[in-house]
């Protein structure tokens, strides 16, 4: 039988004092989401169908690369926040690490795989 108090037991899992943080990061970019996802959608729909050229010329202009650029950025970060808090919920061990690791690499990966496409249509 273990004579721990109630301190010894719940020490070293307290707050880590990020958590105010990441919940504000969060709901910016929520509410962020909220506005450019409805802009992307009436910038992207009437392209849906189109010829390549069409496109093209169309995402050349500023206020879609612009929408299309923001949408992409807020979206992955977003996601990556999310996937992170997702992973430190329910893996334990050096999983974990290994994960929000990994994670956060696909989010910059494709976050900056999509601003590249974007910038070679734009420019």
């Amino acid at each position: 039988m273990a004579f721990l108090t109630d301190r010894k037991r719940a020490s070293g899992m307290g707050s880590a004092k990020e958590g105010t943080q990441h919940h504000w990061n969060m709901m910016v970019s929520s509410a962020g989401l909220l506005v450019l996802v409805p802009l992307f959608i009436f910038t992207f729909g009437p392209m849906l169908g189109q010829p390549h050229e069409a496109v093209v010329a169309y995402f050349a202009r500023p206020f879609p690369a612009i929408v299309a650029a923001l949408t992409l950025v807020v979206g992955f970060m977003h996601f990556k926040n999310g996937v992170q808090v997702l992973i430190e919920d329910y893996v334990h061990g050096i999983m974990r690490k290994v994960l929000i690791i990994a994670m956060i690499c696909l989010s910059y990966a494709a976050a900056g795989t999509g601003l590249f496409a974007i910038a070679r249509i734009a420019l």
